[in-house]
């Protein structure tokens, strides 16, 4: 019998960095005191108006148009209805009908290939409250309406993903986008980014599986830990002829399952209707341009490119693109031209990646410039100075703006390629080493490496190493 075959839908909620909330001009701030960032609106008292912020359309245009989506120009807002203690209107401002962005689709490198997923919408809605439980008495709740109205961005891809991993590399995709647009913070501490998950199973040839929705998975590895769980909790019941029913999941990541919640509510259980108190908008087409030329080269077209124009690996790509500094830093040294971009990429993943972790860093709190990195390349290409006396130029580099040449000479790194010196050098170490060269011309030719590291001791690291070797080999015959 065909193996199972797994179906995976995402809905991420990203929370927008406006200053000021979606409907009024309460401050958009994580971690004031509870209930300090409300008003009528936010609250939903009688009367009260909701105003559209601008800047949360152009915030879901700028993704819409990263997501390759059809922009809609004339869009408009609906209530969704729910009763929870956190949402005080007893209803939502979403869209269902008309939402701003739809159809779609964002390109990512994964497991050797470029992965296309498929985006359904991208609409904007207002966040609902939060619920804070007492550490003391578990019957006691408290409200914090801090959160409502809260502009948010929810992004629907199509059930195109067939794995927890591709979910993965999804997510860090849309999280990597939302940054280089800088219309999202991505702290998923503070919840700014959340996702639903739907999971079904079918095997091929046979229609799509029931799905289940595991709600507000709160980190991209529990998205993971929950959609493996998901697949061999379907695959249990399935196997023993037991049928899967729609439902609302909550996942628990510290016991590593889920439990349920109610069973899935369809859209007309939330009457959706149009949202009386603000009209239909219009965005215009020449906005729509606007914003588009503002876009910048997204990383996971960054990525894409690096590994399929420059041959670099799929981690390192990866790095590089996802810090924006960095990533420019390293356009600059490709269109520069002076030096293959794989040369450039292993000095940052080698030498600038230990420097960061040993200072607990970024790349833009360095000093490191396109020029420096250069220049100093040219300098070990050139004979001037060995891989070794580089690496304590590239450390004065990443500290100061200072030319090459200068740190060479006043550290002393020029590479000695006088002959005469080297061979004076190589019989110093003959002399000193006379077992390692009774070995050697005993056909243990492995202590070569040895000799040659002695050499270049004496040398302080000065030595050219080629011509070194070559000496070497010429005075042991």
């Amino acid at each position: 019998m065909a193996e199972y075959k797994t179906v995976i839908g995402l809905e991420t909620h990203a929370e927008l960095n406006t200053k000021t909330k979606i409907f009024c001009g309460c401050a958009n701030q994580f971690g004031s005191e509870p209930n300090s960032n409300v008003c009528p609106v936010c609250l939903g008292l009688p009367g009260a108006l909701p105003v559209l912020n601008k800047s949360v359309v152009d915030y879901a245009v700028r993704m819409g148009l990263a997501l390759n989506c059809r922009i809609n120009n004339v869009s408009k807002l609906d209530r969704k209805n729910y009763f929870y203690p956190d949402l005080p209107k007893a209803y939502q401002i979403s869209q269902s009908y008309v939402p701003l962005c739809e159809d779609g689709y964002v390109d990512f490198w994964y497991d050797g290939s470029v992965r296309r997923v498929r985006i359904e919408r991208i609409h904007i809605e207002e966040d609902a409250g939060k619920l804070v439980h007492s550490d003391t008495d578990d019957s006691i709740s408290y409200v914090d309406l801090n959160r409502c109205g809260v502009p948010l961005i929810e992004i629907v891809s199509r059930p195109d993903i067939s794995s927890s991993g591709e979910a993965y590399a999804y997510l860090k995709t849309l999280k990597s986008i939302l940054r280089y647009l800088d219309i999202c913070d991505c702290k998923m501490q503070e919840g700014s980014i959340r996702c639903d998950v739907n999971v079904s199973l079918n095997r091929e040839g046979e229609p799509l599986g029931t799905r289940c929705e595991m709600k507000n998975v709160n980190s991209f590895s529990a998205v993971t830990r929950a959609i493996d769980f998901e697949i061999k909790r379907q695959k249990n019941m399935l196997d023993q002829g037991e049928k899967v029913v729609q439902q609302t999941l909550r996942w628990d990541d510290v016991k590593g399952r889920s439990t349920l919640m109610r069973t899935k509510e369809n859209a007309d259980d939330y009457r959706y209707f149009p949202e009386p108190d603000i009209p239909p908008f219009e965005i215009l087409k020449e906005r729509v341009s606007e914003l588009s030329a503002q876009q910048p080269e997204l990383p996971n077209i960054k990525i894409i490119r690096y590994v399929s124009e420059f041959g670099i690996d799929e981690k390192s790509a990866e790095y590089i693109a996802d810090d924006i500094e960095l990533a420019h830093f390293f356009d600059e040294c490709c269109s520069s031209q002076r030096h293959a971009p794989k040369s450039y990429c292993s000095w940052i993943m080698s030498e600038l990646v230990k420097h960061l972790n040993a200072k607990d860093c970024a790349f833009s709190q360095t000093k490191l410039t396109v020029s420096g990195l250069s220049d100093m390349l040219d300098a070990v290409n050139s004979g001037k100075i060995s891989a070794t006396a580089a690496k304590r130029v590239f450390e004065v580099l990443l500290e100061k703006e200072q030319p090459v040449n200068d740190i060479i000479n006043e550290l002393g790194l020029a590479q000695v390629s006088d002959e005469s010196v080297l061979k004076e050098i190589a019989e110093q170490v003959i002399d000193e080493n006379v077992k390692s060269v009774s070995d050697y011309r005993a056909g243990k030719t492995n202590v070569l490496g040895f000799l040659v590291g002695q050499c270049m001791k004496k040398s302080k690291g000065k030595a050219d190493p080629v011509k070194m070797k070559s000496i070497l080999l010429t005075l042991l015959g």
